[in-house]
């Protein structure tokens, strides 16, 4: 005879022990299942409008608020655009916070497995080895990437880790990982401020070579002006079709100056990678995209455009396809620490 000591029934037979039993494991399992999920956003489409692509979002840097940005992305793409999305963040497990400057966590990474689109904006993470082989398989896979500013650094290992994937690495000097995950799958990892940081602004020129070409990606986007610096580029991306170009302006509002003195650099390009061993897949990268950034109209209108083209949708691209902002959004200047503190992902939701 068996009491439930919640419920204050008694049962007689083993057949209702199996049935406690098995109601029990399961109010756990949920209960693990809810628990889990409050550590990321979940968007799906209204019903007739998806379009049948999962696009994860990975956030994680310490200064160009990327845990803003992406649900915003996240929510345009599944309300506007028919794709369902997953946003992830750095999560500090000791409160289940999100907190930017915590590089080793970020749960639901497994979400890569079934993805059709990653879309990181990461920033030096050591992610451990649990985790990291989701992301090793994906692009394995040669499954497609949008990488976000910060993203051309998006791995950091230190010295005496013995992780199997150290190459990740913005440092990595080994054969064809040199300059780790960004200089392999991206195309260039973390060089310099080509701009004068925090002083300079950067305005993205569109390559004519490529409208003409018709490059779908550009369908509909103009010029853009961003607070975020000019990146430097070494890698001269001889394989990358150059999109936007950027020159740093005198000054931190639309209308100042271009700095003549200073050079244009890429500030948006495609390019095929492979890993070793791995699928050839494609990849597009913009090194704007603070979440400050993410104002400009048109900066909005090429990453969407780039989603659509990654999952081989380019001839669903319309110049006027809507990239407003669900509800509102108002980014805060970009800088280290200034991340809102005691924030769950659920508060972006």
């Amino acid at each position: 005879m068996t009491h439930n000591l919640r419920t204050g029934k008694t049962f007689k037979n083993s057949s209702s022990r199996l049935i406690l039993i098995l109601f029990l494991a399961l109010s756990f399992s949920l209960q693990n299942c809810f628990a889990q999920q409050n550590n990321w956003l979940h968007y799906t489409p209204e019903k007739g409008q998806d379009k049948g692509k999962k696009i994860v979002l990975i956030s994680g840097d310490e200064e160009y608020r990327s845990e803003e940005s992406l649900p915003m992305l996240a929510k345009i793409l599944t309300q506007k655009h028919g794709f369902e999305t997953v946003v992830l963040f750095s999560i500090n497990p000791s409160n289940n916070q999100i907190d930017p400057e915590f590089q080793k966590n970020i749960p639901g990474i497994e979400n890569l497995e079934n993805a059709d689109l990653m879309i990181i904006a990461t920033r030096f993470r050591e992610l451990p080895d649990a985790q990291m082989k989701f992301v090793d398989n994906y692009l394995k896979a040669g499954k497609p990437v949008i990488g976000l500013r910060t993203a051309t650094h998006a791995f950091n290992f230190s010295k005496e880790s013995k992780s199997p994937y150290k190459h990740y690495g913005y440092g990595s000097a080994e054969g064809e990982w040199k300059g780790g995950f960004g200089g392999l799958v991206l195309g260039e990892t973390w060089i310099n401020h080509h701009g004068d940081h925090g002083k300079e602004g950067a305005l993205g020129l569109i390559n004519g070579l490529e409208v003409n070409a018709k490059n779908p990606i550009l369908l509909g986007v103009g010029d853009i002006w961003v607070p975020s610096d000019v990146y430097g580029i070494n890698n001269n991306l001889r394989n990358a079709h150059i999109l936007v170009f950027g020159q740093p302006t005198l000054g931190m509002t639309a209308d100042s100056p271009v700095n003549k003195k200073k050079t244009i650099m890429p500030i948006a390009w495609t390019k095929d990678y492979q890993l070793p061993g791995g699928k050839k897949g494609k990849a597009f990268t913009t090194t704007m995209g603070a979440s400050i950034d993410l104002l400009d109209q048109n900066l909005r209108r090429l990453i969407v455009n780039a989603a659509y083209w990654a999952v081989g949708l380019e001839n669903d691209i319309k110049a006027d396809l809507n990239v407003d902002p669900v509800g509102n959004y108002k980014p805060i200047m970009f800088g280290f620490g200034t991340h809102i503190k005691g924030k769950y992902p659920k508060d972006y939701k």
